[in-house]
């Protein structure tokens, strides 16, 4: 009989190392919702709980699948400990409901890079070898030191005189805080994490980041970023109902030409025309939204043969109305944008996307940073992906 298994994801509000970390989008997902979409995906994993204190963090578990429930000021500052919160949501539960988990998981939004087979292995690792508690750690090769109190330094794992061979080391693991499973009556007892047989549950080294400052943050969209642009396919809904383009920084290069009189001039790429009128001709709804009113904007939509809403204030709102107006839904569009006004409607949309040389923020709200920059075939790319992602796979050798 398969236990009932509890994911519980801490996730408060502040953070010193890197402000509002854990509302950051990072591959178009905010932390703590990768980290909802891991529980969720684990086949072991029966109810997930996202623990906050923070409105903003609750609508995004809310919006991504999970349960909220609310951790007070007291459990949610510098002091206050994972399992404080862990201990205080199964209170909660067992209060109100009478819900008591055989398992809990516990999954840290400071892992992004966490997979759902990380959370089944560690779950099938506990229930297999009878333990209390697992963790997940990665192969460790490294020789550790420590200096004396004389200031000399001395070898940990190994003699400073003999070294051995790294692949003669014996095997070690580095915790990589990313999964805890425990069993919620050794939990309960021990209020510990690390609670009766302690077994651990070897990852790929790739699982090792975590997520504490700003460097970590953009060694992480690095890392997202090579694995999205490499399935770019696969992140487009199929079928692409719509797709929005902002102007400047996508349809242009995100300068502009000013004349002594006054008269402004921008750079499009020919080629960018000729994807729009590849989708044109399947019929896909395309629309320009753009925050500034220029006669510009109109001349090149009018040119391209797509429609044009432009002088924008509050973008996410026009773009929520046209959606519907067209009968479009959220999940089935495509958003192309720049910058940091384009998040929202990013974060809106099924896919978004954004050209090379995009803001940060809009890098970071991206399932798709094109290679291409913007106003330099950005829009060609993202449009022969979108015909490439209608087309049927081939056969594989095994069918051909």
């Amino acid at each position: 009989m398969k236990p009932e298994c509890l994911a519980i994801i801490p996730a408060r509000g502040g953070s010193k190392g890197l402000p509002r970390k854990n509302t950051r989008p990072l591959g178009g997902v905010p932390l703590v919702g990768r980290s909802v979409q891991v529980a969720r995906g684990a086949a072991a994993v029966t109810r997930v709980v996202v623990s906050t204190d923070d409105p903003e963090v609750a609508n995004i578990a809310q919006r991504y699948g999970a349960e909220v429930v609310w951790r007070p000021t007291t459990l949610a500052n510098e002091t206050a400990s994972s399992e404080d919160a862990l201990l205080h949501v199964l209170g909660q539960l067992a209060d109100q409901e009478g819900y008591h988990p055989d398992l809990v998981v516990m999954l840290q939004c400071t892992s992004p890079l966490t997979s759902s087979d990380d959370v089944d292995r560690a779950v099938n690792l506990l229930v297999t070898a009878r333990a209390g508690s697992c963790f997940t750690a990665v192969p460790f090769f490294h020789f550790l030191w420590r200096t004396r109190p004389d200031g000399t330094a001395e070898g940990i794992n190994h003699s400073g005189s003999k070294r051995a061979r790294r692949q003669d080391l014996a095997p070690q693991l580095l915790e990589n805080g990313a999964v805890y499973v425990m069993r919620t009556d050794a939990l309960l007892a021990s209020r510990d994490r690390f609670c009766g047989k302690v077994v651990a549950c070897e990852v790929s080294a790739a699982r090792l980041l975590e997520v504490d400052d700003a460097r970590d943050f953009a060694i992480a969209e690095a890392l997202v970023r090579v694995e999205l642009n490499e399935g770019a396919r696969e992140h487009l809904p199929r079928p692409v109902q719509a797709v929005v383009f902002d102007f400047d920084g996508v349809m242009t290069d995100d300068r502009v030409h000013l004349t002594e009189d006054g008269t402004e001039s921008v750079v499009c790429h020919r080629s960018d025309g000729h994807g729009v009128a590849l989708l044109r001709e399947l019929g896909t709804p395309m629309l320009i939204l753009s925050r500034e009113q220029n006669s510009i904007v109109t001349r090149r939509a009018s040119k391209l043969g797509i429609e044009c809403i432009q002088g924008v204030e509050d973008k996410l709102a026009v773009l929520r109305a046209w959606t519907a107006r067209r009968g479009v839904a959220a999940e089935r569009m495509v958003y192309v944008g720049n910058d940091v006004t384009d998040v929202e409607c990013m974060l809106y949309a099924g896919c978004s996307a954004c050209p090379s040389d995009a803001g940060r923020e809009a890098r970071a709200a991206a399932r798709i940073v094109l290679r291409a920059r913007g106003g330099d075939g950005a829009v060609r790319e993202l449009c022969e992906l979108v015909l490439e992602a209608g087309r049927p796979k081939p056969p594989s050798e095994s069918q051909a």
